[in-house]
């Protein structure tokens, strides 16, 4: 599970970068809302999993 942790790290980014997605002609307003919630949720859960893989460190499991 170790070596996924720079994939996680990628997935966090990625998110911001949903999240942070200029609108353009190629991508409406009602759009751009759907890909901030999902950058928001890729930034949440990916660093939750970061979290938890921490703690599991720090504990020795």
């Amino acid at each position: 599970m170790q070596h996924f942790v720079l994939l996680y790290l990628a997935c966090i980014l990625a998110g911001f970068a949903l999240a942070n997605l200029p609108t353009s002609a190629f991508v409406t307003a009602g759009i751009a809302g759907f890909f901030q919630i999902v950058g928001g949720i890729a930034i949440i859960v990916f660093g939750l999993v970061l979290l938890y893989l921490g703690v599991k460190a720090l504990l020795g499991k």
